[in-house]
């Protein structure tokens, strides 16, 4: 049986249950569609969403298709449950995106398509509520193209000269198609559909039944039933309870067969399956076995979680829409919140966002929470599962940490018969990217198995700031020196050395306090837009006016979660009912009142005894610690980053070695060296905060050992503008004639090439030219890059260097102090500005001197042969002359 999952997303109140029901009756699963004001739906089955007319959880419902079997799942609408339908977009085949067409594309239906886009999950667009008088479908096509995507088309002008012209405009391989046979074939739209270049939009009222056929025969017409692997792999997405209490692990099957008594495992866990329920609605039926592509639930396993892969599956991360809110949990008179805490550990289980957290220093326990309609929901599951009646307070903003430069945190623990030290890297990550953890440690200093404990115990806490006691983010950690002991050490000593070395890294770093923004669309009237503006410059925020027809405005921005969060009430008492603000999380970004939160928080970071900074050492049989600002005076290894070049080079390489002999810069070198180069004078900050490539960010380095007997092509990569602005008669230049300097560099380069007999690449930036592609320019005996649009010299030699380095010998000629530490990973040899200006003058003098010395040592000269007699006549005709 050919199987298909389909999930149905929407803004709230754009008619996404009602269309469910729709579906299912149209399909035959259902002989009377439900309606969310009867509270009769087949799908929002829980008491709360019948009441509140909105789905809280994800459902599924199983129906026929022709000889496909559909499973369709429901998703939450509202933006406090996004976290669940988030999970659920890990398994789908395809979507139906809902656009209500009395509203139009909304703040939340354009983080919705964000998300669609991020995970490339295929869509099909229904524009529903076409009945109702402010939908027109000539309007509404048209901000469905410009704000989601120009690829969005109206498949309802199927066959149409109209249709084929806009399918053409969407792929190179439809328009050839489309030129030769005057129609795009059926094949070609199946795939680009699969290949999200096609994006089919379907109008209709899901409450009057219209469009539904035309939308299921399109699916039905359009869709391409996956192929899955015989190797077993399947992605855990959601865990409740059924009314008995046994626990549910919901998964999807994407390889191999799974059947009752199959023993599954994660590598830590290993447990048996008892039973596999396959849902529709509140019903289940219970089989022996399942092939890949079911969504099923199954029971039996008790250390599940949401978002783990089983088999070839990997686990995937956690869901982009985080809760930013923080509410204390009031427990009634009497009862233990230690006793409560293993309860609430329950629904943590099936909302991870939650976070439930026992705060020991204040004796409360805290939740993360993503609204007020999701306390709700909360509160109620807290009373008809334990019988509990508890209250939250007002709440309180969830805010983060990172540091603004990398620094190098170090730990030690030495009580006596114990041993660890450990010495991590921490340097600043994009906005967004959360924590990446990596090793860049020879196996000569610390064996594998240590390395890959440290990662372990890095990995298994939330590491606190020091300024508030937030959770950092934004951060790469790379394991760059330990050491152990061969009788004393174990492996709690290592869990202990390297928290204290990520608390000693933040300390002496310059940490930095993130804060919670969230994006919005204000819609109100015209002549309140000045009122709006005013407000959100109070509140911190930015905004400006991206829409007006004479009567509505529509204001888009963002300001901070604290200052915004019960905007919405204003909004409706200052515009009598008439205004709609949507916001959605755009992210974290530095907050806007540092100051004012720290003293708030009054976070102490010497008295909080469960995160030291400090390290313990021993002497003479007694372990004493040391305060974190004289740690690195003690320690047993030396500090990575002020290592000379060479050790450095063999330690992060395991052994190879660069070659050079200069220590590695300081911060301060670096930073001052970036100031002067061709970024910083454009007012580019780069710094510490510069994008990685993927290669560098998302894999572990490869080292090589360069040595000169290798029969290997040799590279000089040349950093262009860095190099111009690092040599003064070329900066000095550079200030009235770039070109002048630019050409004077290529001139010496060629020079130089025809001395060394090397390939030399020498790059230089157009990433702000827009549109610019990427050129490769032969340049008399040398070879000239100009960057593509968004893309530095740095990346483009960074690439390089890493694709070719084991088919070539490569030197990068560089002085950005970031650029060099990425280089010498990938296993190259660096030349500093100075040094490649020193080479180049040397071998210029080699030069010289050679020819000098190939000069014959005797000349003979015309002159030399005359006799005294004829000279003195040579020059008295000269003087004559003149």
């Amino acid at each position: 049986m050919k199987q298909l999952t389909i999930g149905i997303l929407a803004h709230v109140d754009a008619g996404k249950t009602t269309l469910s029901e729709g579906i299912l009756y149209a399909s035959g699963k259902i002989g009377m569609p439900g309606r969310v004001d009867n509270k009769n739906t087949f799908l929002d089955t829980y008491e709360l969403e019948k009441a509140r007319g909105i789905t809280i959880f994800s459902k599924q419902a199983v129906f026929d298709m022709g000889d496909i079997k559909i499973t369709l799942l429901d998703t939450p609408g509202h933006v406090d449950f996004s976290a669940e339908m988030e999970r659920t977009l890990r398994v789908l085949d395809y979507a139906i995106l809902v656009i209500s067409g009395a509203d139009g594309v909304q703040g939340h239906t354009r983080t919705l398509w964000r998300l669609l886009s991020m995970y490339q999950i295929p869509v099909y667009l229904f524009i529903n509520k076409m009945d109702q008088p402010a939908a027109d479908q000539d309007r509404l096509m048209s901000e469905v193209k410009k704000q989601l995507h120009d690829s969005c088309i109206d498949f309802s002008l199927n066959d149409t000269d109209s249709f084929y012209d806009q399918l053409a405009m969407c792929s190179e391989s439809m328009m050839d198609e489309y030129l030769e046979n005057g129609l795009v074939s059926g094949d070609h739209i199946r795939q680009g559909i699969r290949n999200r270049t096609v994006f089919p939009c379907f109008f209709g009222s899901a409450l009057k039944l219209q469009g539904i056929e035309a939308l299921l025969t399109g699916i039905s017409q359009y869709a391409l039933i996956p192929e899955y692997p015989h190797e077993f792999g399947a992605k855990i997405f959601k865990i409740t309870r059924d009314d008995q209490g046994n626990r549910l692990t919901h998964l999807k099957l994407t390889g191999g067969a799974l059947s009752v008594k199959n023993t599954l495992t994660n590598g830590v866990w290993e447990e048996k399956i008892n039973q596999i329920r396959i849902y529709s609605g509140e019903k289940y039926e219970t089989v022996n076995e399942v092939t890949p592509g079911f969504i099923c639930a199954v029971t039996g396993l008790t250390q599940t979680r949401p978002g783990e892969g089983l088999g070839f599956e990997e686990a995937y991360e956690s869901p982009v829409l985080e809760p930013v809110l923080s509410y204390q949990i009031a427990l009634p008179e009497g009862c233990d919140p230690r006793q409560m805490l293993p309860k609430l550990r329950q629904l943590e289980e099936e909302e991870p966002e939650l976070h439930i957290v026992w705060d020991d220093h204040v004796q409360e326990i805290q939740a993360q929470i993503m609204g007020e309609i999701q306390i709700e929901i909360l509160k109620t599951l807290i009373l008809e599962r334990f019988g509990v009646d508890v209250s939250f307070d007002a709440g309180k903003i969830v805010y983060k940490e990172t540091i603004e430069g990398p620094v190098e945190g170090v730990g030690h623990f030495e009580p006596l018969r114990h041993y660890a030290e450990v010495h991590l890297l921490l340097e600043p990550g994009e906005p967004g990217s959360g924590l990446e953890f990596c090793t860049a440690c020879s196996e000569d200093l610390l064996g594998k198995s240590y390395q890959r404990l440290i990662l372990t115990h890095l990995e298994e806490k939330s590491h606190k700031g020091v300024l508030t006691g937030s959770a950092i983010t934004d951060m790469r950690i790379t394991l760059v020196s330990g050491k152990a002991h061969q009788k004393h050490t174990e492996g709690g000593d290592f869990r202990e050395a390297t928290y204290r070395a990520v608390r000693q890294g933040l300390k002496e770093a310059q940490p930095v306090l993130l804060e919670p923004y969230y994006g919005f669309t204000l819609e109100l009237a015209e002549n309140l837009v000045g009122r709006a503006m005013t407000d959100i410059e109070k509140m911190c925020g930015t905004c400006e006016i991206s829409h007006t027809d004479g009567e509505i405005a529509v204001l888009t921005g963002s300001a901070p979660v604290s200052t915004m969060r019960n905007y919405q009430k204003e909004v409706s008492a200052y515009s009598k009912g008439m205004g709609r603000l949507f916001c959605t999380l755009k992210g974290y970004e530095p907050c806007h009142n540092p100051e004012d939160v720290i003293k708030e928080t009054g976070y102490d970071f010497e008295s909080d005894l469960d995160n030291p900074a400090g390290s313990v050492f021993c002497s003479h049989g007694a372990g004493f610690v040391v305060p974190w600002d004289q740690v690195k005076k003690h320690m047993h290894l030396e500090p990575f980053l002020k290592l000379p070049q060479s050790e450095a080079a063999e330690k992060i390489q395991g052994g190879g070695s660069s070659g050079q002999e200069n220590p590695l810069m300081s911060l301060e070198e670096i930073d001052r060296i970036i100031e002067s180069t061709f970024y910083a004078n454009r007012g580019k900050r780069t710094e510490w905060k510069r994008k990685k490539p993927v290669y560098e960010t998302r894999r572990d380095p490869v080292y090589h050992n360069m040595n000169d007997s290798e029969q290997r092509e040799e590279y000089l990569l040349v950093d262009g503008y860095n190099i111009v602005f690092a040599w003064p008669e070329l900066a000095g230049m550079a200030q009235e004639n770039m070109d002048g300097a630019r050409m004077k560099l290529l001139d010496q380069l060629c020079n130089y090439q025809a001395i060394r007999k090397c390939q030399i690449i020498a790059v230089f930036d157009a990433y702000r030219v827009k549109e610019h592609r990427e050129e490769f320019i032969a340049y008399q005996n040398i070879h000239l890059v100009y960057t593509r649009e968004a893309q530095t010299a740095d990346h483009y030699i960074e690439k390089f260097a890493h694709d070719n380095n084991r088919k070539y010998r490569i030197t990068v000629a560089t002085s950005d102090g970031l650029q060099q530490m990425i280089v010498r990973g990938a296993g190259c040899a660096l030349l500093s500005a100075r040094e490649l200006k020193a080479e180049m003058e040397a071998a210029n003098k080699k030069v010289t001197e050679e020819f000098q010395d190939s000069r014959p040592k005797s000349r003979h000269f015309l002159l030399d042969s005359l006799s005294d007699e004829i000279k003195e006549q040579l020059k008295d005709a000269g003087g004559k002359e003149s």
